[in-house]
């Protein structure tokens, strides 16, 4: 496979408090091919902070945006983070995938109900998490997403 961008120029953002984590996601997009831009969050109100929920927003209309979002976080956790944006009528357009180690089939339903794209068990292994990663690379050079703000 031939290493492009994801489709429109697409900012990659990750919600991911462990360093280990976020090193592998980032490791791993590239190597499935994803050359987009990244943006590491290590904590729900970083998130939050970028967003502009509180103030002036880093998110720039006409681009697209997809948020990769750990539930366990410091501070505002991931599914606080995820309702917060999915109420924001600028901002809930942006896809969200919860990439996080909850696999509480109450968890899953509430991050669905609050809005989210997909949500993705990490598995404890490793070779099943880089797998796991992966496939979210490949699927990320196929999927269309919107614009923000349009």
């Amino acid at each position: 496979m031939s290493t492009q961008e994801v489709k429109h120029s697409v900012t990659i953002l990750i919600a991911e408090d462990d360093d280990g984590h976020a090193e592998l996601i980032q490791d791993l997009l590239v190597e499935t091919g994803v050359k987009n831009p990244v943006r590491r969050f290590r904590d729900g109100q970083e998130v939050l902070d970028f967003l502009g929920e509180n103030g002036e927003s880093k998110v720039q209309n006409g681009e697209r945006y997809l948020l990769l979002l750990d539930i366990r976080m410091p501070r505002v956790d991931g599914t606080e983070v995820l309702q917060r944006m999915k109420r924001h009528p600028r901002l809930k357009s942006i896809p969200v995938i919860m990439l996080t180690t909850t696999d509480d089939p109450r968890e899953v339903q509430k991050c669905y109900s609050a809005g989210c794209s997909f949500y993705i068990t990490k598995p404890v292994d490793f070779s099943r998490f880089a797998a796991v990663l992966r496939q979210v690379g490949m699927f990320l050079l196929v999927v269309q997403l919107p614009k923000v703000g349009e």
